[in-house]
């Protein structure tokens, strides 16, 4: 199908500049723009290219100012990035859904499965299971004893939901995902093995949340591990038992948050973040990529960075006071050697 910029800008509320009847029938990277495709600018990084792209209609912020002339209509918007996210939206669910069941998937006979679902091949759906309308199920995903899946989920290949674990509506999870495995419980004992302690509660997922592939949310030891609405956490995570964490958190790869540790809402946790376990962190926390947070944070709305994790200011205050610390060696051991020399001469005398 193919869009007009005028077309465009009415559906998101944007203003033309340039020629409102030019199409558009696909999407494009500013850098890599192609005629008869749509992009965006949002990153001032990526200013250079608008000039040179070849993409006919460009989405840009309204406070954008030109320095020079540029080939393509643009449509300006309050939030270029956004409006992008909305309009790639509406064409993906444009696409006409599957549904039907494959003959090669196993469906245990209590299983109740609503309209519009579509289940691949080799699909293990478990005793008791519940599944709401428009569920998507790709190949060679299991669906445990009493899992509950709300409307319009989409399981991609090879997930894995263990038993007794709650899928709101709206959630995505990416291959490889894994929903309520044991958490890490082990006892000491006196002869020094470790013996289990079983893992006896679930995962509950609320609507609107998206897992990337590989990432394991595990059960809780009693109660449920919690990820609420809204939240989105990126490939090769790990969720430990009794997690929880707050609404429209979003959490980059390979972090991991250890047993009982409480997350707040709307966070943004950079990649290779490690947490301790119990410990809470205050709503609106930014934490930089590859810190380690040892101890709670209280006080929301801050940034911190670091191991152990520092305010963001106080952080740049010491990788400044770091880059020097070599020239600092060499003047302490300059000082060092005047003051020998000093106590020699008054020995001396």
């Amino acid at each position: 199908m193919e869009f007009t910029a005028q077309q465009i800008a009415d559906f998101i509320k944007g203003t033309v500049e340039g020629d409102p009847s030019v199409k558009v029938n696909n999407f494009s990277k500013i850098e890599e723009g192609k005629p008869g495709t749509l992009s965006f600018l949002s990153n001032p990084k990526y200013s250079h290219y608008i000039y040179d792209s070849n993409a006919s209609i460009i989405l840009v912020n309204k406070d954008f100012e030109p320095e020079r002339s540029i080939k393509a209509t643009l449509i300006r918007v309050e939030n270029a990035y956004e409006s992008l996210a909305f309009l790639m939206s509406v064409v993906e669910r444009a696409k006409p859904a599957k549904t039907g069941i494959s003959s090669l998937a196993s469906i245990h006979s209590t299983a109740t499965i609503s309209e519009n679902v579509y289940i691949e091949a080799f699909v293990n759906i478990s005793e008791g299971v519940k599944i709401g309308k428009n569920v998507q199920i790709f190949a060679s995903t299991n669906v445990g004893e009493n899992v509950t899946i709300g409307d319009n989920v989409i399981l991609y290949a090879g997930v894995s939901i263990y038993k007794d674990c709650v899928i709101g509506a709206n959630c995505i999870l990416h291959s490889g995902v894994v929903i309520g495995s044991d958490g890490f419980g082990f006892a000491p004992a006196e002869d020094g093995t470790y013996k289990k302690i079983p893992q006896m509660g679930n995962v509950v997922l609320e609507e609107d949340v998206e897992i990337g592939a590989n990432t394991t949310v595990d059960r809780a030891t009693m109660g449920s591990t919690m990820i609420r609405r809204g939240v989105k956490l990126d490939n090769l995570i790990q969720v430990a038992h009794n997690v929880e964490i707050g609404e429209n958190t979003v959490m980059a790869s390979q972090s991991g948050v250890s047993g009982s540790s409480k997350i707040g809402k709307h966070c943004m946790i950079g990649g290779q973040v490690g947490f301790a376990g119990h410990i809470h962190i205050a709503d609106s926390t930014i934490i930089g990529a590859q810190s380690g947070v040892p101890n709670s944070i209280k006080d929301p709305g801050q940034m911190f960075m670091g191991y152990p994790a520092i305010p963001l200011k106080t952080f740049h205050r010491a990788a400044i006071v770091q880059k020097n610390l070599p020239d600092l060696q060499r003047t302490v051991y300059e000082l060092q050697r005047k003051l020998q020399e000093m106590e020699k001469r008054l020995n001396d005398k």
